[in-house]
Parts: C-alpha cells; sequence; structure tokens
C-alpha cells in the first residue's frame, strides 16, 4: 500500500496539460518524437500551436503516421524536421529542401543519441498508465522512444489508457518529468493490398523458409504475400524490428509458436508494432510478447545467434554484380536505410540463416526492369555486392552467395523479367 501511494503521489505531482508541459519546449531544442503508430498524438499537437513563439525546433522522428503542422512546406523555419526514414509524404519537403533525412541504421539510432551524436533536449513519449510498482509500459513503440528517453534532458509522456500494455521494456514514474493523461485511440495501419506478382514473389520466398525458422517480416506488400504460402509450416518464430496482423494471423492459426527460437524461445521479440486493434489486442497483457529497443532487435549479433534466421526485406533495384537499392528512384529518396542491412548482415552470421532480397522484376508498368546492368546514376547502394545471399522476384530465386560475377549475372537474368534476358544478357558480356 506504500508504494502504491507513493506513485501516486509522483503521478499527481508531475500531473500537467499538454499546453503547460510544451512551454519546456525552447527554440533551438531538438525534440525526439515516439515512432510511428505510437506518435503521442495530443503532445504533438500541443507543440504545433506554439508555432509562432519557436524558432529552430528540430524534430527527430521517423515520419509521422498523420499529417502535423510542423510536417508542412513553410514551417521549417519553426519546425525543421528531421527523418531517420523515409515515407512517402515526406518525400516532396526533401526535395524543397523544407526537410531532412539523416541516413543510419535502424540498430545505431539509439547510438546516436547516446554517443550525443544527436543530443535530446526533449522526449515526447507515449505510454501507458503505471502497474502497481509505478511502472508504465512503452506499448508498441519502444524502438528508439526508451533510449531518447534515457538520454533527454526533459521526457514528457502522453499517458494513454488505450495504449496496449506489453512485456518487456518498462518506465519507472520517477524517469518522465511532466505527464500529459489522455486517452485517444492509438493509430493503426490497415494491411496493405497484394498484387498477383508480389504473391508469386511471396511463394517463392516461402519455399526457401524451413520448418522451426526464427523470422524478420516487415509490413510490405511482399511481407504480407509471404504469409499467405507459410500455413503448413511448423514451429515457426518472429524476431523482427516491427510486426503487424499478418503475423498475428499465423500465430493464432498454430504456425508461429515461438518454441524452436534459439534466443528468447517462446517469445514474439519486436521494438515497434504497426497494426489495427487486432494486432494490438494481441499484444496486450501478453506474456509471449517482449519489446526491446532497436539496439537489442536490429543488432546484426544479437540476430545471428538465432539459429536458421530468414530475413526478408524489400529493395528496388539490384545489379547484375549483386549491388542492391533500397532508397532511391532517379537519386530521388524516397525510402531509407532502415533494417535492411542490420537483418542481412544478422542472418548471414546466423547457422543455417538466410537473407532474401525481395523485390518484382519489372515497374514503370513493365517498362523499367528492376534487375539491372547499373544501378541508376546517384543510386544509393543499400547492400554491396559482398553481402546478399538470395534476390527473388516472381520469376524465381537467385543464390548468390558464393558464386562469381558471371555466375550471379546468369543468376539474376533467369529471375528477371523475360522481355529484358536478351538485352542484359548482351550488356553483360564484358564480365
Amino acid at each position: 500500500m506504500k508504494i502504491e501511494t507513493s506513485w501516486r503521489n509522483i503521478h499527481n505531482f508531475k500531473l500537467v496539460t499538454a499546453e503547460q508541459a510544451m512551454q519546456m519546449v525552447n527554440s533551438g531544442d531538438r525534440v525526439v518524437v515516439g515512432s510511428a503508430c505510437g506518435e503521442p498524438k495530443a503532445l504533438m499537437a500541443a507543440l504545433a500551436a506554439r508555432g509562432s513563439e519557436l524558432k529552430a525546433v528540430e524534430i527527430v522522428q521517423l515520419p509521422a503516421m498523420e499529417a502535423n503542422q510542423y510536417v508542412q512546406l513553410g514551417m521549417e523555419k519553426t519546425f525543421r524536421y528531421n527523418a531517420l526514414f523515409v515515407i512517402p509524404s515526406i518525400i516532396n519537403m526533401l526535395e524543397e529542401q523544407s526537410a531532412d533525412y539523416t541516413p543510419c541504421f535502424f540498430s545505431e539510432i539509439p547510438c546516436l543519441f547516446r554517443n550525443k551524436v544527436l543530443p535530446v533536449d526533449v522526449a515526447l513519449i507515449q505510454v501507458t498508465p503505471p502497474d502497481e510498482q509505478g511502472f508504465c509500459s512503452y506499448g508498441i513503440a519502444v524502438d528508439y522512444t526508451k533510449p531518447a528517453a534515457e538520454c533527454a534532458r526533459i521526457v514528457i509522456a502522453q499517458m494513454n489508457g488505450n495504449m496496449p500494455r506489453t512485456g518487456g521494456a518498462k518506465i519507472a514514474l520517477e524517469a518522465i518529468n511532466y505527464i500529459v493523461e489522455k486517452d485517444e485511440p492509438i493509430l493503426e495501419l490497415n494491411p496493405v493490398q497484394i498484387s498477383e506478382v508480389e504473391k508469386q514473389i511471396g511463394k517463392n520466398i516461402a519455399a526457401l523458409i524451413p520448418d522451426g525458422a526464427t523470422l524478420r517480416l516487415g509490413i510490405g506488400a511482399v511481407d504480407n504475400a509471404v504469409t499467405l504460402f507459410l500455413q503448413d509450416k511448423k514451429d515457426l518464430g518472429i524476431h523482427s524490428e516491427v510486426f503487424s496482423d499478418h503475423i498475428v494471423s499465423l500465430a493464432q492459426a498454430g504456425v508461429i509458436t515461438n518454441r524452436k527460437k534459439t534466443m528468447n524461445a517462446g517469445k514474439f521479440c519486436a521494438a515497434f508494432l504497426l497494426g489495427t486493434r487486432k494486432t494490438y489486442d494481441f499484444v496486450h497483457n501478453n506474456p509471449d510478447v517482449e519489446m526491446h529497443s532497436l539496439e537489442y532487435i536490429n543488432d546484426p549479433y544479437i540476430i545471428g545467434q538465432h539459429e536458421k534466421f530468414i530475413a526478408v526485406t524489400s529493395a528496388l533495384q539490384v545489379d547484375l554484380t549483386g549491388q542492391v537499392n533500397a532508397e532511391t528512384i532517379d537519386s530521388k529518396q524516397v525510402s531509407g536505410a532502415g533494417s535492411l542491412a542490420d537483418f542481412v548482415r544478422g542472418a548471414s552470421r546466423s547457422f543455417g540463416g538466410k537473407s532474401i532480397i525481395a523485390l518484382p522484376s519489372t515497374t514503370a508498368n513493365g517498362q523499367i526492369s528492376n534487375i539491372c546492368c547499373e544501378l541508376d546514376r546517384g543510386a544509393a547502394i543499400s547492400i554491396s555486392r559482398n553481402e546478399v545471399h538470395y534476390v527473388v522476384t516472381e520469376y524465381g530465386v537467385a543464390e548468390l552467395k558464393g558464386r562469381s560475377l558471371r555466375q550471379r549475372a546468369q543468376a539474376l537474368i533467369a529471375v528477371s523479367h523475360p522481355e529484358f534476358r536478351e538485352r542484359l544478357t548482351a550488356q553483360v558480356r564484358n564480365f
């Protein structure tokens, strides 16, 4: 009873309105905002409302899931948005130079805060109400949110009763400077539509996944498509920076049990969640779910300690030597480094592991081959040719690890679109 009285007193002492809390943000501050569907909407709205009073406030975040005043053209003198990943909603801002992109691997974001490469003035986070011991769960977003809170000069938390309570990382009330109580719906991300091409890619990938494997699957169409062809697999496990509704469906079907995981056996391990109420209801108070920061989930050394680790990631282009571009189109930044390198390198350490780069064979309604002799001028090299294991298109699987340049080219041409194979073959004669 004394413990409960103690934390209630701390809670009440730190309780303020969102407007009062945002008075703690000063011009020139770096503000790190909780990620994706874990965004503290009430805090973000209150901060945006102070736009006329502030200058040169840097907002650091994985891209905002909702449109906010500071994620708009013309607001860059007040709020300079610094994205740690790129999604379509901010591409124009990057082109207009009204926002910034900081290239980084997800696994290294916490180090940017801890090593004061990006010192954190204010962390805006969203948490559950406290448990009986006075600890709040970070809910669906631990990722870089926990490291940011641990490094920030000021921590402001929106306490939302609708936030799912997840196992793993917690924050004590003593570590929060200001508490804003605001219950509101948690942001949701609906499943993407899957094309016939993506279904075929998913089928090809599923054939590479053995029983008892531990998986990294993202939230894209190909990732969703893979799960359609895993229904006959047994004892799969999850260690992924993110998972969503399609993973929950496999768990409910008994396909994912996590029993055969080499590390954290029996546990779903993730850093953040993007999904609908289906996912949030599944993880709420679920003892089989553990949320960790990106410095753990995405650490290639940790990933590599799982036997039969299968990492499925997507790309935009692969050249005939195996170089991968997953970030740019015509030198325009359209995505980010994200988790790609973390999981490719981790899977390569795994005994029986496989890293799989997935992409459709063409783009622009079949006019451009995504398997190319050379990457576009100015393209980002997201993964070097030395690290690629499998490349999968709707036309099959190309295994590149241990293959010569000539063998790689032959394997990649074989999974390119038939309309481009003769042209690619002619271009590759110098190998």
